[in-house]
């Protein structure tokens, strides 16, 4: 399979925008191995109705969505685009809670940056003429 059948024409902001939406996706999968791992060395207290594995699987799924729309739009495919904006809003309410209420500015600040970069990649004119089929039949141009 030639490069071009696998990657179709985008601008280099949804490019970018693919790897931004992955990198927390990956982070999500991580933080649910680790969970799980506890869970099954017992380190994680689950009394009280708690499921730490029901939690693990929530961020597997979580994790695997955002790493699914990050290849797509890494891909060039316009299906992505939404729900990468949906995700990055959801990843923006994290970073305002992490710098906030929760007083971890360490963390906040990164993920809330990450998230307004994310939003403005994928509302930048190239973008927006891409999502609506006005896009050069060349990849990457720019």
């Amino acid at each position: 399979m030639r490069r071009d059948d696998l990657f179709l024409p985008a601008p280099r902001e949804i490019r970018v925008a693919g790897v931004l939406t992955t990198l927390p996706g990956l982070a999500a999968v991580v933080f649910a191995v680790v969970l799980f791992v506890d869970a099954l060395l017992g380190t994680t207290e689950t009394s009280g109705g708690n499921s730490v594995y029901g939690q693990a699987f929530y961020y597997v799924l979580l994790g695997a969505a955002m790493i699914a729309c990050g290849i797509g739009l890494l891909l060039g495919h316009t299906w992505a685009r939404t729900p990468a904006f949906v995700l990055a809003l959801i990843v923006g309410g994290v970073g305002w809670y992490a710098l906030g209420p929760s007083g971890q500015p360490l963390w906040g600040v990164p993920i809330l940056v990450m998230a307004v970069v994310l939003v403005v990649l994928l509302f930048r004119a190239p973008s927006r003429a891409w999502a609506l089929g006005e896009y050069p039949d060349k990849v990457d141009s720019e």
